[in-house]
């Protein structure tokens, strides 16, 4: 909203210091700064309303060290996380962007699923939460919508990269072709790393509209369950959820700025996308919101995100990651959640093999998710926090160095 006002100031009066607003750099500083001292100053408060009202974590006994001390603990905390950020984007992102539009509502809508689950859990004291059918219909759902949208709109579009043309005849004019409808994405370490989805399809159906539509809508569908289910399985230990969702972010918001500036995406040869740019105010403010989150949540925690948080910070990640055509980067970026969520995926059907094969079920993990596993290996848990950590600080900035490794 204060980016309307001054856009409206500066189209009428000359107002000092207007100007600024135009920048995303500045509007990012701002929307992180603003969502991170509303998150410090109004989490202690939502937390404490949390406790009054006994929204505390019910756990279950797996034998873990130290998982006895968490009973009770208030969730929902990833209230914190969205309110937090929606100040920031409502007052600094400039709002008539389709892309934030998209980014605004799939922060409402699969934080409301969360909400919804993490309210059956505590208030109904249903420890089954949201049944998973519900809770992928809702995520499909979100995901159809995106692909439409995508698909249909006209600010969506990008203008891919003209191999053709040698560097050194390369102009503002000749370095890009006209902006254009396309499904193109990018694929890691190839050296024309332009992919488009319709050339999944056979030849008779690559220009029909729906055989399009439905392969990307099941492309797209898939990415953002996937992430936001596989964010879910990381949210174990306190920190781990918060702090490598805040790497991923960091790292999403450096390559949105990149995707969204002429300039910068010719020099590094990546695909240029109009309008995309605005996303890194975005992110700043989600930043911000989940490092005050952080604050509060980092051992021992005093707050845990639950599914309001969990599922739509992956969500968030998976989205901006199909906007900005890098979705096929997220097994690297988003390693710790795969990580998370292969371990379980193994676990479970190796467990179910061997009790066909051999009448008794083996397990190849001590305990799933991952983190458990580490955990059973005698870690203390704040260790293996930052150990994740440091492996996803790793894996952001082989994603990032991936934009030029072909």
């Amino acid at each position: 909203m204060l980016y309307h006002l001054f856009e409206y100031l500066s189209a009428h009066y000359d107002f000092p210091g207007e100007g600024l607003f135009r920048y995303l750099t500045f509007r990012s500083a701002m929307s992180f700064v603003t969502a991170f001292l509303v998150g410090i100053l109004y989490g202690k408060k939502i937390i404490a309303y949390l406790k009054r009202k006994q929204l505390g974590e019910t756990v279950r006994d797996l034998g873990l060290e130290g998982q006895k001390s968490k009973e009770g603990t208030p969730t929902m905390g990833g209230l914190i996380i969205i309110g937090s950020t929606l100040v920031g984007v409502l007052l600094f992102n400039d709002l008539t962007n389709i892309y934030i539009q998209i980014l605004i509502l799939t922060l409402i809508w699969i934080g409301l699923i969360g909400f919804i689950d993490d309210y059956i859990k505590t208030i109904k004291k249903d420890k089954a939460g949201l049944r998973g059918k519900f809770k992928i219909m809702g995520q499909v759902s979100l995901g159809v919508i995106i692909a439409l949208i995508i698909y249909f709109h006209p600010d969506i579009t990008i203008r891919p990269k003209r191999y053709h043309i040698p560097p050194a005849e390369r102009t503002f004019k000749t370095a890009f072709e006209p902006p254009r409808k396309s499904l193109m994405t990018t694929i890691p370490l190839i050296k024309n790393n332009e992919f488009n989805y319709k050339w999944l399809l056979p030849k008779p159906l690559r220009n029909k509209v729906w055989a399009q539509l439905l392969l990307f809508a099941i492309a797209v569908t898939f990415i953002v369950t996937a992430v936001s289910n596989g964010t879910n399985l990381a949210d174990g230990l306190d920190g781990l959820a918060a702090g490598t969702s805040a790497i991923s972010i960091g790292a999403l918001a450096i390559l949105a700025w990149l995707s969204g500036n002429m300039f910068f995406a010719d020099y590094l040869n990546i695909m240029y996308i109009p309008h995309v740019g605005e996303i890194s105010v975005f992110l700043s403010a989600i930043l911000g919101a989940t490092l005050a989150f952080l604050w509060y949540n980092t051992f021992p925690a005093y707050v845990f995100m639950g599914d309001t948080g969990s599922l739509t910070l992956g969500a968030i990640i998976a989205v901006i990651a199909i906007f900005i055509r890098k979705e096929l980067l997220l097994p690297v970026l988003g390693g710790i959640f795969l990580a998370e969520t292969v371990s379980v995926l193994m676990q479970r059907y190796y467990f179910k093999y061997t009790r066909k094969r051999y009448g008794e079920g083996r397990r190849i993990f001590r305990m799933a998710p991952l983190h458990h596993h580490y955990q059973k290996l005698g870690l203390h848990e704040n260790k293996i926090v930052v150990r994740f950590w440091i492996v996803a600080m790793l894996l952001a900035v082989v994603s990032i160095v991936l934009l030029k490794v072909r």
